[in-house]
């Protein structure tokens, strides 16, 4: 089998510390080209990480007939349009979360996809780690009974002004740079829709992002989410489910280093002192190789990758009805 041969729109921090190191080792996959809008740079990453070919625009990379694949890492407000405009030049696209920030943004991927015949998928690389995987088949397997709730407080501390995170008019905030992970967690572990969200926000007077979200999510069958995004606080990363009968800790649930043996922890919930507490330790894995390993494997076969356009749609809608929630102060539905 022909390895993808892919090509990396801009030279976003998080490409150079994960995706194209991850790209470089991947199996099936084949690192040919970068662009940044400015030459200089793209030529320099092109340098660092042995890419043949560098370009100083992002139209001249998707004219390259010999790129299968793209991977789309520029801020919020461009992912729609830049995926847009790569499947029209015939690629395949992996795109940075939120790869749109309404329903209607990713019904018209989805559309546009699917008129192109390519693939599309939302970089959610917390799906690939064996600890997100062991973690649902464990649920599935009825570990800790039926799974009740999820708890998520993810933050981190950024005043940049000048940070794409802190820029509202094109995508900024924490709901949609880190909540988004969270209504993810939540569909994934629970294995289920989401039915109606509430949520409150502060926002930063000067930048006019959410700082601060706090949020809730109804389930089916009375299952709940609840989750804490902030950009302006204490590092920290925890995920917490609860069941019937235990409850399960995530180390690191979303940025686990790929030199670290995760640990998943189950305990019976027997006392408040962990006597009942039992310890998986994943082994140290690489989610952005994994991640685009599996979507190359996609591009293969034909099936739909993990985070589709479907997905997309799912997830897209249920971070619109938490902007709503958040004006109207009250439960919203999320509209499909």
């Amino acid at each position: 089998m022909e390895p993808i041969r892919w090509g990396v729109l801009s030279t976003a921090g998080i490409g150079i510390k994960a995706m194209l190191p991850a790209l470089r080792v991947a199996a099936g996959c084949d690192l040919r080209a970068i662009a940044s809008r400015q030459l200089d740079r793209a030529e320099g990453v092109a340098r660092n990480f042995g890419i043949e070919r560098s370009y100083g625009s992002y139209d001249e990379l998707l004219a390259n007939p010999e790129i299968d694949a793209v991977y789309n890492p520029l801020p919020n407000h461009l992912h729609v349009p830049v995926t847009l405009q790569a499947l029209q030049a015939g690629k395949h696209v992996l795109c940075e979360k939120p790869l749109a920030m309404t329903q209607a943004e990713a019904r018209q991927v989805a559309k546009a996809a699917s008129a192109a015949n390519r693939q599309v998928a939302e970089a959610f690389m917390v799906c690939h780690h064996p600890q997100w995987v062991r973690a649902r088949e464990l649920l599935r397997e009825g570990r800790i009974g039926k799974p009740l709730a999820i708890q998520v407080l993810f933050s981190y501390s950024n005043t940049d002004p000048d940070n794409v995170r802190n820029q509202a008019d094109i995508g900024g905030g924490g709901l949609y740079d880190i909540g988004c992970y969270a209504v993810r967690a939540g569909r994934w572990l629970f294995d289920s829709e989401p039915e109606a969200v509430c949520a409150v926000m502060d926002r930063d007077p000067e930048f006019g992002t959410d700082r601060l979200t706090t949020g809730a999510i109804r389930f089916p069958n009375g299952s709940h989410l609840g989750f804490t995004v902030a950009t302006q606080s204490a590092l920290t990363q925890q995920m917490t489910i609860l069941g019937a009968e235990g409850y399960m800790l995530f180390d690191a649930p979303f940025n686990c280093p790929s030199d670290h043996a995760a640990r998943l922890i189950i305990d019976e919930g027997s006392d408040l002192f962990g006597k009942g507490r039992q310890i998986e330790v994943l082994p140290p894995a690489d989610q952005y190789r994994l991640q685009v390993e599996e979507f190359s494997r996609a591009i293969v076969s034909g099936e739909t990758p993990l985070n589709g356009p479907e997905d997309t749609i799912r997830n897209a809608s249920a971070i619109e009805a938490l902007t709503r929630a958040s004006v109207s102060e009250r439960w919203e539905a999320i509209m499909l």
